[in-house]
C-alpha cells in the first residue's frame, strides 16, 4: 500500500473550498443563513487526529524494533486505512471549513466575529486531523529490510 500522495490531499482540500465557497454563496443568494459550523467540530477533528496517532505508537514501536513483541496485522492494518481515511477526509473538512471562512471574509458587509472563530476552529480542526492522518500513516511505515531494494517506495505495514 502507498502513501497518501499530496497532490491527492491539496486536491481534495481545493475542490471542499470551492464547494464551500459556492454552497454559502448560494445559501446567501436565496435568502438562507449562512453556514457556521459549530466550534465542537473542530475540536472534534483536533481529537480524532490525536487519537489516530496514539492507535499508531503500538505499531511504530514494533515496526522501529523498540519492542520485541508482535503486533497484530489486522490492528496495523485497521489503523493504517484510519490513518489514510483521517487524512483525506480532513482535507474535506479544512478545506470546506476554509471555503466557507473564505466566503464570510469576502463579502461586503460585517460578519460578527461569533460567525468567523467557529469557522476558524473548524478549519484548524481539519487541518489537525489531516496532519493526524500523515503522521499515523507514516508511523504505520515498515523500514526496508535487508531482502528488500531500499528504495523510496517503503511498504507501509
Amino acid at each position: 500500500m502507498r502513501h497518501t500522495r499530496p497532490a491527492t490531499l491539496i486536491g481534495l482540500a481545493l475542490v471542499a473550498l470551492v464547494v464551500g465557497f459556492v454552497l454559502d454563496a448560494a445559501l446567501v443568494a436565496t435568502g438562507r443563513p449562512s453556514i457556521v459550523p459549530p466550534v465542537v467540530l473542530g475540536l472534534v477533528l483536533l481529537a480524532i487526529g490525536g487519537i489516530v496517532v496514539t492507535m499508531a505508537m503500538p505499531v511504530r514501536r514494533v515496526a522501529r524494533g523498540s519492542r520485541t513483541e508482535r503486533v497484530d496485522p489486522y490492528y496495523a492494518t485497521r489503523v493504517l486505512l484510519l490513518a489514510k481515511a483521517s487524512s483525506l477526509a480532513g482535507a474535506l473538512f479544512g478545506g470546506g471549513a476554509g471555503g466557507v471562512l473564505l466566503f464570510m471574509t469576502t463579502r461586503g458587509v460585517g460578519v460578527a466575529v461569533g460567525s468567523v472563530v467557529p469557522a476558524v476552529v473548524a478549519v484548524v480542526g481539519g487541518l489537525g486531523l489531516l496532519v493526524g492522518g500523515i503522521v499515523a500513516e507514516h508511523m504505520c511505515t515498515v523500514p526496508p529490510g535487508d531482502d528488500d531494494d531500499g528504495g523510496p517506495g517503503a511498504q507501509a505495514a
